[in-house]
């Protein structure tokens, strides 16, 4: 029996010295980033998860309903690594606030299986989408994609903007609200 969409498995390519564009997203795609608290605890996951499964970050963007990162893993750290060290704090944090702060919202993170057990999640099962980028300029041309999301779907009229992403790091220097790894990523070819 096929697992339907949603549920299907990712595909990894550990390729080395290949950098990933990395994309998942909350439960049904709910937009549970539009709150600063949860865009507060990935951003806090994240700097974590640099140092319990080692990759640069070149690129991010977190809009309400998922996230894509472009991150460069060091030498044998598997991508799978890579999005647990990163998601899995979130969820727990996420129940942890529920509980303690409004129990009752608990119910928006259940995830009701066939088997009649219920789980409380955050992100959609399964690691998402994962892109290999091959190339510097792959690379380049992935950020500036991730970063004109918020524009595309009407919710900025300019990628700087919107604050939960990397542009400001690139075009201006600026560290916030998650610096990247600049000094890492060749420059542009052309």
């Amino acid at each position: 029996m096929a697992q339907p969409a949603h549920r299907k498995r990712r595909r990894s390519w550990d390729f080395p010295g290949h950098a990933h564009c990395l994309t998942f997203s909350c439960l049904d795609r709910r937009p549970f980033l539009r709150r600063e608290r949860a865009c507060l605890w990935l951003v806090d996951a994240i700097r974590q998860a640099k140092t319990k499964a080692p990759f640069d970050l070149w690129g991010y963007i977190f809009m309400p309903e998922h996230v894509h990162v472009i991150v460069h893993p060091a030498d044998s750290v598997p991508v799978s690594s890579i999005l647990y060290q990163i998601k899995k704090p979130v969820t727990t944090w996420a129940i942890a606030w529920l509980h303690r702060h409004r129990p009752s919202g608990l119910v928006t993170l259940e995830d009701p299986r066939p088997s009649g057990k219920v789980f409380h999640r955050f992100w959609l099962p399964g690691g998402g989408y994962d892109r290999s980028l091959r190339s510097v300029e792959d690379v380049y041309e992935k950020i500036e994609y991730i970063h004109a999301n918020p524009v595309r779907r009407g919710l900025v009229t300019h990628p700087s903007q919107w604050q939960w992403s990397s542009w400001r790091c690139w075009h201006e220097h600026a560290d916030e609200p998650l610096p990247v790894d600049r000094d890492t990523l060749p420059p542009r070819l052309l």
